[in-house]
């Protein structure tokens, strides 16, 4: 990793410095807090090797210590005495080096009074080396009732090897279950190349490192490339696969500036682009930090194991001690052994990673799933929060419509259709007026010939004039053609019914006659109708509340499953409703993508921003949807489920794990059956609990 990199605690988000290291609350592995490409497999693959080794250290140690009970292999002096040593020897490698990060974890722990997991493992596995090497070293130090017929005393080098090599397997098979977390953010890093084509002053061109890009260089983009930075088109014209950034399949096309995002991918044409933003600045690297944000942030429902686990380290290791003061005092002979082997049993089974890991490792994977769909959350109560919300309130403007007028319909009177339009938009290619940007648009995209047009000329709140192809050609509203002396009342009932439809008339007279009358709308987004019936379907209150008069709200809220409509609202009309709202008990969330949202939004229990719209409305959102459209709160509100009950799930377990697991290792099933817990068998289910939890977790990178 590059030098200065911060790395924080998977469990605990707060603790975070300069380069690796363990973690002082927990005594986990430091993590990068930013994920990077530079990534490597180093350390899994060291911590493989560590592992492979204490395997073939640890395996001639249980064979010899369990031949003779599981066999009857009898061993003949001096092979007995050689196999002994043997055992103590290798069992003695295992722990001092194979444990010595749990013991070095553990010491630390107890320095800062913060006990934890390797509190437990490292008094466990010390405990049962200690007495084993007292034991072999000197059997007379113990009473006669723990000599066996040879005069040996029972050591249990065995069991503190396999402790220490069982608890290296399941950190193994955690941390390479984790780096899985991280494969959607590295995934979008990923989108971007590694280089760039720079165009010097002097037109020459190179092949640059990113990391040497400045706001302002101009960069050349071939056919099949991706974007290198955020910026916009100098020259060419092609179209863009934004499906990395927006989820929409369809490439989008670009022509002298429009926008440009990094990662995304250049089709068919070459462009010549202005660079905006680059390296951090950047859209993609702004997502990635975002959704690391969220990934290292705390859920509620994390303040559960946060109380459990204040306590539970020292309420462990009382009941180790009160396990070992039973069984000394009403075991079997020797009662010391099994004492010991009852409170070592205690120690290694309620290790608490498995509890520690529940929520942190759901919410990293949720939200880098989130990311991957165009979804972002910004902390983790966003995603925990998001599946209660009963009332969403939006905007319509940007949110349930496109933002931009349509050509939705033209009556024509005279003419043929293609005329009309032709003549309308050539009238309207010099105005910057949205509305005429609609119509040359649809001309346009019905690849018309728009001609020419001389003595081009706008009237202020009427419309404009000009001639085209020697036509006098006026287009604009009922007060244009009065001006002009154009009797337009054929087309007053089709303006009447655009109107009761929330649409806007614009008439076109050509020659002093009514030749058309084009209907504009600001259309409905094609996701946006089955996004809110899944909504509406779920019990989800649905409410607009817009700055539009209500005769355009309430045509837009007819053909949609709307609830609620509240048009002519201000911003800080829409921050009160959705302050009554609350005030009634409801949990609120609202969508919006313009400024006048952002009080509204952040007003809100769940705030949404349109990736599409303003920056303020983005930073006032707790999620944020990047194709900019209702689809992705419905589902982003699944995966909130997904991720709530994937918790819950792991809360689960590591509660029931441990609830059984120390009672069995204490030894309660002893008068009944005769069952006790190895210290072994307890290491094995400790291991196998914190990767359960992570594989658990891992189960919401698929939807269900």
């Amino acid at each position: 990793m590059p030098a200065g990199t911060i790395y924080t605690c998977p469990m605990h988000p707060e603790v975070r410095q300069e380069g690796p290291g363990s973690c002082p609350k927990c005594g986990m592995a430091l993590e990068p807090a930013l994920p990077s490409l530079d990534d490597d497999d180093g350390e899994v693959c060291a911590l493989g090797r560590r592992l492979a080794l204490l395997f073939a250290l640890t395996l001639p140690v249980v064979a010899v210590a369990m031949g003779p009970h599981l066999f009857g292999w009898m061993w003949p002096e001096p092979w007995a005495s050689i196999a002994r040593w043997a055992e103590a020897l290798l069992a003695t490698v295992v722990v001092l080096w194979g444990g010595a990060p749990f013991f070095a974890r553990g010491w630390r722990s107890l320095v800062r009074w913060s006990p934890n997991m390797y509190t437990l493992i490292a008094l466990g596995t010390g405990v049962a080396w200690l007495y084993s090497a007292v034991a072999f070293a000197w059997p007379s130090l113990f009473p006669p009732a723990m000599h066996d017929m040879h005069g040996h005393v029972a050591v249990y080098f065995e069991s503190a090897a396999v402790i220490v090599t069982l608890v290296t397997l399941g950190d193994f098979l955690e941390l390479r279950a984790r780096r899985r977390t991280g494969e959607a953010l590295r995934g979008l890093l990923g989108l971007v190349p590694k280089t760039a084509r720079r165009i010097g002053e002097d037109g020459a061109e190179e092949d640059v490192p990113l990391e040497s890009l400045h706001v302002g260089d101009h960069l050349r983009v071939r056919p099949g490339e991706k974007v290198p930075a955020d910026g916009s088109v100098l020259d060419g014209e092609s179209h863009v696969d934004e499906s990395m950034l927006t989820g929409e399949a369809m490439p989008v096309g670009k022509v002298p500036g429009d926008k440009l995002t990094g990662g995304t991918q250049n089709q068919h044409g070459a462009l010549t682009m202005r660079v905006g933003h680059a390296g951090t600045d950047t859209v993609l690297s702004r997502i990635v930090a975002m959704v690391a944000e969220a990934q290292r942030s705390r859920a509620p429902l994390q303040r559960v194991a946060d109380k459990v686990a204040a306590w539970f380290v020292p309420a462990v290791v009382v009941l180790a001690v009160l396990a070992f003061v039973a069984w000394w005092l009403a075991g079997p002979v020797p009662t010391f052994a099994h004492a010991l082997v009852a409170a070592v049993s205690v120690l290694i089974v309620a290790c608490p990673c498995a509890l520690g890991l529940a929520t942190p490792m759901s919410i990293m994977v949720a939200s880098g799933r989130g990311a991957s769909e165009g979804v972002l959350f910004r902390d983790a109560a966003a995603i925990e929060q998001l599946r209660d919300v009963d009332t969403l309130v939006f905007d319509k403007t940007g949110t349930l419509t496109e933002g931009k007028p349509v050509l939705v319909d033209v009556r024509t009177f005279g003419r043929e259709r293609a005329t009309v339009l032709a003549f309308a938009a050539a009238v309207e290619r010099p105005s910057e007026h949205p509305l005429g940007a609609a119509i040359v648009a649809a001309a346009q995209a019905e690849e018309l010939v728009i001609p020419p047009v001389t003595g081009f000329q706008a009237i202020v709140g009427r419309g404009v004039t000009g001639s085209v192809d020697g036509h006098d050609v006026a287009l604009g509203n009922a007060r244009l053609m009065e001006s002009e002396r154009v009797e337009a009342g054929a087309a007053n009932d089709f303006a009447e019914k655009a109107r009761f439809k929330g649409a806007t008339a614009m008439y076109l007279a050509v020659d002093g006659r009514l030749a058309a009358v084009f209907s504009l709308a600001d259309a409905v987004k094609p996701s946006t109708r089955p996004a809110l019936g899944a909504l509406h379907a779920a019990g989800v209150r649905l409410v607009m509340a817009t700055g539009d008069n209500e005769a355009t709200a309430k045509a837009v809220a007819a053909s949609l499953p709307i609830d609620e409509v509240h048009a002519g609202v201000s911003p800080e009309d829409k921050a009160a409703l959705i302050a009554a709202l609350k005030a009634k008990g409801a949990t609120v969330a609202m969508a919006g993508d313009g400024v006048n949202d952002a009080p509204a939004l952040a007003a809100a229990d769940i705030g949404i921003g349109m990736g599409n719209g303003s920056d303020i409305a983005i930073q006032s959102a707790s999620v944020t949807l990047l194709k900019g459209d209702l689809a992705g709160i419905a589902r982003a509100r699944s995966l909130s489920e997904a991720t709530v009950k994937n918790i819950r799930q792991n809360l689960f377990f590591a509660f029931v794990y441990n609830a059984v697991g120390v009672p069995l290792a204490a030894g309660v099933l002893y008068p009944f059956l005769g069952i006790t817990l190895s210290p072994m068998i307890a290491a094995l289910a400790m291991s196998l609990s914190s990767v359960s939890v992570v594989g658990n977790a891992l189960r919401l990178r698929t939807p269900s």
